[in-house]
């Protein structure tokens, strides 16, 4: 039986992209689908918040010169897409999704609604939330916060490019340390940049454990989500 029954997973867009500096991979996408529906399979209810960086990025060089607000709405409909892309993907391996959007746009997702959300995932769909909080400012890590606690989430399973969190970038420093278990205290005072501020801090206040893993070791997910030692927990 699964260590969690509901997990949020947040996913950055450039693991959409796979190799590519910018843009969706189809095989990446399908593989990452195979391994989502894999754990639904096991009746695990699963969220995910997914970013925008890979879209997003194709278009940076315009947005320096915007206004801040302006491209954090871009950014956001940037992650309707990779949201779309997703779904479509774990759809074609026969696992109901819903897509829901912050911002409304009825025509290619449902608008959030919390509980039309917990519902969707107590009927077994794979939910995926799109377009952050529909506000500037937020990063995606602080959706993925908070839709994990508006569901009701075990857990937010951070995938990322290396094991688990370092005391410092482990792609440029060999010998940087990595952690099996951190306070959220310690990720805040040292700096460490797993994820912002903001949705560690709202992690912390409300007790919500946060898991860092290597989302290119196969089989992670479901590892993580039966309870296996897998990454560094912060709690």
């Amino acid at each position: 039986m699964p260590d969690y029954q509901r997990i949020l997973l947040k996913l950055s867009g450039e693991v959409l992209a796979g190799g590519a500096p910018f843009g969706i991979d189809a095989a990446r996408v399908q593989d990452l689908a195979r391994e989502v529906a894999d754990v639904a399979s096991t009746g695990v209810q699963i969220g995910i918040v997914v970013g925008g960086g890979n879209i997003f990025r194709g278009v940076a060089a315009a947005a320096r010169n915007m206004d801040r607000v302006t491209a954090d709405h871009m950014g956001m409909l940037a992650t309707v897409i990779n949201s779309l892309a997703l779904s479509d993907a774990i759809e074609q391996i026969g696992i109901p999704t819903r897509v829901l959007s912050a911002i409304e746009m009825r025509q290619v997702a449902e608008p959030y609604i919390r509980r039309r959300a917990i519902r969707h995932l107590e009927k077994g769909r794979i939910v995926i939330f799109a377009a952050g909080t529909s506000n500037p400012y937020f990063s995606t890590d602080t959706a993925a916060a908070l839709r994990a606690l508006e569901i009701k989430a075990d857990v937010i399973a951070k995938a990322t490019r290396v094991d688990g969190v370092y005391d410092k970038d482990p792609l440029k420093f060999p010998d940087a340390r990595m952690y099996r278990e951190i306070s959220y205290l310690e990720v805040l005072s040292q700096g460490l940049g797993v994820m912002d501020a903001a949705s560690v801090a709202m992690c912390r206040d409300n007790r919500l454990p946060i898991i860092v893993f290597n989302l290119n070791t196969t089989g992670n997910i479901m590892r993580m989500s039966r309870g296996e030692s897998v990454g560094t927990v912060i709690h």
